[in-house]
């Protein structure tokens, strides 16, 4: 499978089902400020919640032909492998990308499990063999990978632009971070101890270029 990351601000994400499945397919969308759909005649507490805060739009509905128009990713999420099948090849007529949650072959992309920490996020995925597995290993991960993470990455966007207006050539650029990124650095984030971190990486910037 190829792996990527989509932007789905302001796009149109539909999901057929309104049930524990549908929930966790939702509230990963929302994240990523995508416009969310339901179509179910029925919805789960958290999705109801969802739906009275004003998050997601919920057609209150089962399916029908003619009601995945104008959607970007389609999530065929009922219990009805039969209804996920009609709904998927609908989606799929319109041109939007579909995720199937049973049977998981007929998706056209998996979701994989997820650590997010700010705009650091991990993913763990198994193809759709066995979702099961990958949040057990994304459970694992989340202890390793705490929230200094995200703030790591914030303060290394800063200390990239640094980089950035210094004369140097990108081939330069990119020896320096494959230097400067190494085992120590990386123990001192784990660690939690940022500010060392940023002052080694600052430390590093004053002296590119200076090497003969």
């Amino acid at each position: 499978m190829y792996a990527m990351n989509l932007k789905l601000k302001g796009r149109r994400c539909i999901v057929v089902g309104g049930g524990q499945v549908a929930f966790r397919k939702v509230k990963p969308l929302l994240l990523e400020e995508a416009v969310v759909e339901v179509v179910a005649p029925r919805l789960h507490a958290g999705l109801q919640q969802l739906a009275a805060d004003g998050r997601l739009c919920w057609r209150a509905a089962t399916y029908r032909p003619g009601c995945l128009e104008g959607a970007f990713l389609v999530f065929c999420a009922t219990d009805d492998p039969a209804v996920n099948r009609t709904a998927a090849a609908e989606a799929r007529q319109r041109g939007a990308l579909v995720n199937v949650a049973a049977p998981a072959q007929d998706s056209d992309f998996q979701v994989p499990a997820c650590i997010r920490r700010g705009d650091f996020q991990l993913a763990v995925s198994t193809g759709g063999s066995s979702p099961a597995f990958a949040r057990v290993l994304r459970q694992r991960l989340e202890a390793r990978f705490s929230d200094a993470y995200g703030e790591w990455l914030q303060r290394l966007g800063v200390l990239r632009a640094e980089l950035q207006r210094r004369p140097g050539t990108g081939r330069e650029r990119e020896r320096f971070w494959r230097q400067v990124l190494d085992d120590e650095l990386l123990a001192l984030v784990e660690q939690g101890r940022l500010e060392e971190a940023e002052a080694k990486v600052r430390n590093a910037i004053n002296g590119f270029g200076t090497q003969s």
